[in-house]
C-alpha cells in the first residue's frame, strides 16, 4: 500500500469469522433484472456482522438489486435476511462478495452483535496477554477456533 492510498474502514459493526463449524450453505435468491428469472446461488459464509457478511461462492451473485438470503447457523438457528451486494471480487472461478443486510430481525442482529463484541473482547485479552482469555458466558464460543480457547470453561 502506498502512502497516498490509505485504507478506510467503512464497517460500522465488528465482524466475527465463522468458517469454523459452519455446515449449512447460505442460499442467496434473487431475480435477474433482464430476464426476471429467479436465481439461487449457494455460498459459504466467511465472516458475519449484524449488518452484513462476506461470502465465498463459485457462482456470482447480483451486483445490483435486492436478494433474499436463507441461513441456518448452529449458534443462531434458521433465519432470513434481505440484502444487497456491496462488492464482488473474482479470483479464477471463485467469487468473494460483501453483502449488506437491508432487513434483519432485531433479535438475530442482537445475537450476532453480541458474538462479534465477545470476539473483539477476546482479541483484546489475547493482545494484552491476560492469563484468562476465555469467559464462561462468551457468545462466540460455538464458532471459536482460537488456540487460546479453554474448553474447560465452555462445558
Amino acid at each position: 500500500m502506498t502512502a497516498d492510498k490509505k485504507f478506510v474502514e467503512r464497517r460500522k459493526h465488528q465482524r466475527v469469522p465463522v468458517i469454523n463449524n459452519i455446515v449449512e450453505p447460505i442460499d442467496l435468491v434473487y431475480q435477474d433484472e433482464l430476464t426476471g428469472e429467479k436465481i439461487e446461488v449457494a455460498a459459504v459464509l466467511a465472516d458475519l456482522s449484524s449488518t452484513g457478511m462476506r461470502i465465498v461462492s463459485f457462482l456470482k451473485a447480483p451486483v445490483s438489486g435486492n436478494m433474499q438470503i436463507k441461513m441456518q447457523l448452529p449458534f443462531i438457528g434458521k433465519f432470513e435476511v434481505e440484502a444487497k451486494t456491496s462488492w464482488v471480487r473474482q479470483k479464477g472461478p471463485v467469487y468473494t462478495m460483501g453483502i449488506e443486510f437491508t432487513k434483519i430481525d432485531s433479535p438475530i442482529a442482537a445475537k450476532i452483535q453480541a458474538m462479534a463484541d465477545d470476539y473483539a473482547d477476546c482479541n483484546t485479552r489475547i493482545m494484552l496477554r491476560l492469563p484468562e482469555v476465555c469467559t464462561p458466558n462468551c457468545k462466540c464460543a460455538p464458532v471459536c477456533s482460537k488456540l487460546h480457547k479453554d474448553m474447560t470453561v465452555h462445558k
